[in-house]
C-alpha cells in the first residue's frame, strides 16, 4: 500500500472522528430536550484492497447515525403513561364530589336531621304555629341543600364537557402534526436513504403527548410512516392524512355531548364512548358517564324517596282547618328521552306512584326498545338486566317505574329513562301555609263508657288517601273512609256496620286480642276482653287541632327502612342510611383511584427510567466519548502527518 493509501485511511479516520465528535456534541446539547433519543455513530470498514501481501484495509466509512431506540420500551412507556393520565384525571374529578358531599356542613345528612327534628316538634305541639313554621323552614333548607348539590354536579358536568372539548382539540392538533411529520420523514428518508433522527424523535414525542390525551395504537409502515388508531380501530392518522374528532349532542340523551368521528365525506359517526380509553379524555369520559351520572342518580334517589314517601303519609292526614293533606313536597318525576334517530312518533312517560315504588328505585338508568306489535324490552343499564313487556305498556311496575306508551312507535325505536337524575334538582316544598301541615289524622276511635268489657280501642291509622266530604254538596259525599261501628256479638266475634249506609260490612268476624281490624280504609286494634254488646266507633276526626298522630308517623320515617327494596322485597335502609352509603361509596372510589393512580404513576416513572437507560443521554458517557473521539481525531491527524512526511520523502528521492 502506497503513501496515498495511508493518506486516504487517515482522512477517513479524521472524518469518522469528526462525525463522532459532532454527534456527541449533539447528544450533550440535547441532554435535557424532552423526547430526545441518544444518537450513536455506526461505522464500518471500507472495502479492502488486494495486494501481493494480502488484502489491505482502506479505512473507515460512517454508515449511519442511529437512535438508541427500543420500540418495545417506548410502547410500554406510552401504555403506562396513558393509563396514569386517565386515572389521575378521574381522581382529580371525583375528588370534587367527595370534598362536597363528605363536608358535614355542606352535605344532606344534617339537613335531613334538622327536618325530622322539626317534624317531631310539631308532633309534640301540633297546634303551635311557630313549630309548624320551623318545620317549613327546615324543609326549605333541606330542598335547598338538594338543589345546591344538584347545581354543583351540573357545574362539574359543564366543566368536564368543556375539558372534553379542549382534549379533543389537542387530539386533532397532534394528529395533524403527526401526519405532517410522516410526510417529511418519508420524503427525507427516500431522498437520503438515512433516517432523520430528530424528526423521528419529534414524532414519537407527539405520539406520547397524544397518548396523554387518549390511548392510541401505532402501526409502523414500511416507508417509515406511522398509522395511528384510537377507540375500536378508528383511524386517526394514515400516512400523511389526518382525521379528526368532534362533539355532538347525544341522540339518546340531550343533556350529554358525545364524541363523534369526522368522516372524509363530511358525515359524522358517533363513537362508542366507552371505547375511548386512556389519557385525559378517557378519564373525563369515565368520570362523566359512570361516577358523575351515578352520583346524580344516587342523590336524586334520596330526594325522590323523601318527597314521595312523605307526600303519601302527609296525604293521609288533615290540617288545622280539617282539610286533607296535600303534597308536602313538589314530587320530582323521571326523565324520559326519545332517541333522535327514532322513526316513529310514539312517546313514553314514566311515573313512580306508591311508597313501595319509591323504595324499589335503584338509581340506575334504563333503555326501552320497542320490538314491534305490543312488545317492549326494558334494559337496566347498571347490570343489563332485561324485562320484556309482551303485552304492551303499562304493565306491572319494574324497579318502581310504571311506564306508559302512546301509539306511533316503530320497531327499533329506543328511549332513555333516567328515573332519579333530576330528583335533587326538582324537589321543592309544596306547602307554604303552616296551618296546612297535615299533622292530625282524619279519623278517630271511641269506646262508650257503657261498655261492660275490658276492651280498649287504639287510635288507629288511615290506610288509603281519604276523600273528605264536600260541605257545600253533602249529597255527593264520596268519602272513602265512612264511619263504622264495631259491635261485639260475643267475647270472640263482632259485626261491622257502615254508619253512612246503615248496612253491615261484615258479620261474625273472629276477634283476636291486638290484631288489625281494617274496614273502609281505617285500621285499628282492639285489646282486652270485650263483652257481648260492647261497641267501638271509628269515624271522622273533627275539631282536633291538638292531634299530631300523622306528623308523628312522618317523623318516625327518619328511622324506618324506606329505601332499597330489591325485587319488590322489604326496604333495607333509611333516607340517611341511603345517603351515607352513597357518600361511603364515593369516598371508597376516591380512595381507590388515589391509590391506583399513585401506583400507576410510579409504574409509568419506572417505565420511563427503563426506557431512558437505553435512549437517554448519559453525560458521563458522552464526556468519555468526547475524549475517545478527540484521541481518535488526534491519532488520525498524526497518521496524516506521517503520511505527509512519507510523501515528502518520496518527493526528495526524485530530485
Amino acid at each position: 500500500m502506497g503513501v496515498s493509501g495511508v493518506m486516504g485511511i487517515s482522512v477517513s479516520a479524521l472524518g469518522a472522528a469528526q462525525v463522532g465528535l459532532q454527534t456527541t456534541g449533539h447528544n450533550i446539547a440535547n441532554a435535557n430536550t424532552p423526547g430526545y433519543s441518544k444518537q450513536e455513530v455506526v461505522t464500518g470498514t471500507r472495502q479492502a484492497q488486494y495486494s501481493g501481501a494480502g488484502y489491505l484495509g482502506q479505512g473507515v466509512n460512517v454508515e449511519t447515525v442511529k437512535r438508541a431506540y427500543s420500540e418495545f420500551l417506548n410502547g410500554q412507556v406510552l401504555s403506562e403513561q396513558s393509563q396514569a393520565a386517565m386515572l389521575n384525571t378521574h381522581h382529580a374529578q371525583i375528588q370534587q364530589i367527595d370534598n362536597v358531599i363528605a363536608d358535614a356542613n355542606a352535605g344532606i345528612s344534617p339537613a335531613i336531621q334538622d327536618f325530622f327534628t322539626a317534624a317531631n316538634n310539631v308532633s309534640a305541639s301540633p297546634e303551635s304555629q311557630p313549630a309548624r313554621q320551623a318545620m317549613l323552614n327546615s324543609a326549605g333548607a333541606l330542598t335547598s341543600r338538594f338543589q345546591s348539590l344538584s347545581q354543583r354536579f351540573t357545574d362539574v358536568n359543564n366543566s368536564v364537557s368543556s375539558q372534553i372539548s379542549n382534549s379533543i382539540g389537542q387530539v386533532n392538533s397532534y394528529s395533524q402534526q403527526i401526519a405532517s411529520l410522516n410526510r417529511n420523514i418519508v420524503m427525507q428518508t427516500a431522498a437520503s436513504g438515512q433516517p432523520p433522527n430528530d424528526l423521528l424523535d419529534q414524532r414519537d414525542t407527539l405520539v406520547s403527548q397524544l397518548n396523554a390525551e387518549v390511548k392510541a395504537s401505532v402501526v409502523r409502515q414500511s416507508d417509515g410512516s406511522y398509522n395511528v388508531f384510537i377507540g375500536n380501530g378508528q383511524s386517526l392518522v394514515v400516512g400523511a392524512t389526518a382525521f379528526s374528532l368532534g362533539v355532538a349532542q347525544s341522540p339518546s340523551d340531550p343533556s350529554k355531548q358525545d364524541i363523534v368521528y369526522n368522516n372524509m365525506n363530511g358525515t359524522q359517526t358517533t363513537l362508542q364512548q366507552s371505547s375511548l380509553q386512556g389519557g385525559n379524555l378517557g378519564g373525563f369520559l369515565a368520570f362523566r358517564d359512570t361516577t358523575l351520572a351515578t352520583a346524580q342518580n344516587a342523590l336524586g334517589r334520596v330526594a325522590m324517596g323523601i318527597a314521595g314517601t312523605l307526600n303519601h303519609q302527609h296525604q293521609l292526614g288533615q290540617d288545622l282547618n280539617g282539610a286533607l293533606g296535600e303534597n308536602f313536597f313538589v314530587p320530582p318525576t323521571p326523565a324520559v328521552y326519545s332517541n333522535t334517530t327514532n322513526k316513529g312518533s310514539g312517546v313514553i312517560t314514566a311515573d313512580v306512584n306508591n311508597p313501595e315504588d319509591f323504595a324499589a328505585l335503584t338509581g340506575s338508568d334504563y333503555s326501552l326498545k320497542f320490538d314491534g306489535g305490543t312488545s317492549y324490552t326494558l334494559t337496566r343499564l347498571s347490570d343489563n338486566t332485561q324485562t320484556v313487556f309482551a303485552n304492551g305498556l303499562p304493565e306491572t311496575a319494574v324497579d318502581g317505574l310504571t311506564l306508559i306508551s302512546s301509539p306511533g312507535a316503530v320497531p327499533g325505536d329506543t328511549y332513555l329513562i333516567r328515573p332519579t337524575v333530576n330528583g335533587a334538582r326538582d324537589i321543592a316544598v309544596s306547602v307554604t301555609d303552616p296551618s296546612k301541615i297535615a299533622a292530625g289524622m282524619p279519623m278517630r276511635t271511641n269506646a262508650p263508657l257503657s261498655n261492660r268489657g275490658t276492651g280498649k280501642v287504639a287510635a288507629g291509622t288511615v290506610d288509603a288517601i281519604p276523600t273528605m266530604p264536600d260541605p257545600a254538596h253533602p249529597a255527593t259525599d264520596q268519602r272513602l273512609q265512612n264511619p263504622v261501628t264495631i259491635t261485639f256479638t260475643s267475647a270472640t266475634t263482632f259485626d261491622v256496620v257502615d254508619e253512612k249506609t246503615g248496612s253491615k260490612i261484615a258479620t261474625n268476624v273472629s276477634y283476636a286480642d291486638g290484631n288489625d281490624i281494617s274496614f273502609n280504609g281505617w285500621t285499628t286494634q282492639i285489646s282486652g276482653v270485650p263483652a257481648a254488646g260492647d261497641t267501638f266507633a271509628v269515624g271522622p276526626n273533627t275539631n282536633a287541632t291538638a292531634d299530631g298522630r300523622n306528623i308523628f308517623l312522618m317523623a318516625n320515617m327518619q328511622t324506618q327502612n324506606t329505601l332499597g327494596a330489591p325485587s319488590g322485597g322489604a326496604p333495607t335502609t333509611t333516607f340517611q342510611g341511603a345517603y351515607a352509603q352513597w357518600v361511603s361509596d364515593v369516598g371508597n372510589k376516591t380512595r381507590e383511584l388515589q391509590v391506583t393512580s399513585t401506583a400507576q404513576t410510579s409504574m409509568a416513572e419506572q417505565s420511563v427510567a427503563t426506557q431512558q437507560a437505553v435512549s437517554g443521554v448519559n453525560l458521563d458517557e458522552e464526556a468519555a466519548n468526547l475524549m475517545r473521539y478527540q484521541r481518535a481525531y488526534q491519532a488520525a491527524g498524526k497518521a496524516m502527518q506521517i503520511s505527509n512526511t512519507l510523501f515528502d520523502t518520496v518527493l526528495e528521492l526524485g530530485r
